[in-house]
């Protein structure tokens, strides 16, 4: 089997912010527990915290999507994928990445930049009185999944060609 050094960089990439993110889920369960006890149990609430689990529940998934497709755990529609050929399935994932999902990424990325750079230059405030003052940091999510998924988008892209014309990699 050979190797792919560059499409295994790429993996790399999106492995490592998955693996780094997904202790998001564990870390937004335990705040949201604080969070009810805190507000039935004592009576005490705090907009930020509350804002907390939106931030990350905003991370783990923007930022988990790149892996997402490294791992192929996207929805697919498999009633004609599931029974086509190897070669018809490459088409497709091929087709999939320079038709859709490329294309899609670059256009977010591009009509969302506006708005996060314009973010990050007033270092815009908390999304509720009181909340987390980092908007622009959640704005910056955006930009993120784009790029890692594009980064993945590539990788699988790369793979697809090389078993489509006949490498094993």
């Amino acid at each position: 089997m050979m190797n792919s050094p560059f499409a295994d960089y790429l993996d790399r990439i999106n492995d490592t912010v998955g693996k780094i993110v997904r202790w998001l889920a564990i870390f937004m369960v335990l705040v949201q527990v604080a969070i009810v006890i805190m507000r039935y149990g004592f009576g005490i609430s705090a907009i930020a915290v509350n804002e907390s689990v939106l931030y990350m529940h905003a991370a783990l998934f923007m930022l988990g999507a790149g892996y997402t497709l490294l791992i192929d755990g996207h929805v697919r529609v498999d009633i004609f994928y599931a029974k086509a050929s190897t070669a018809t399935k490459q088409v497709i994932d091929i087709f999939g990445h320079l038709f859709l999902l490329l294309p899609s990424m670059a256009t977010v990325l591009y009509w969302s930049w506006p708005s996060v750079r314009n973010a990050w230059s007033i270092l815009e405030g908390p999304i509720s009185v009181g909340g987390i003052p980092a908007s622009f940091l959640l704005k910056s999510l955006i930009p993120a999944f784009c790029v890692l998924l594009m980064i993945q988008s590539t990788a699988c892209l790369l793979r697809n060609i090389a078993v489509l014309a006949g490498r094993r990699i």
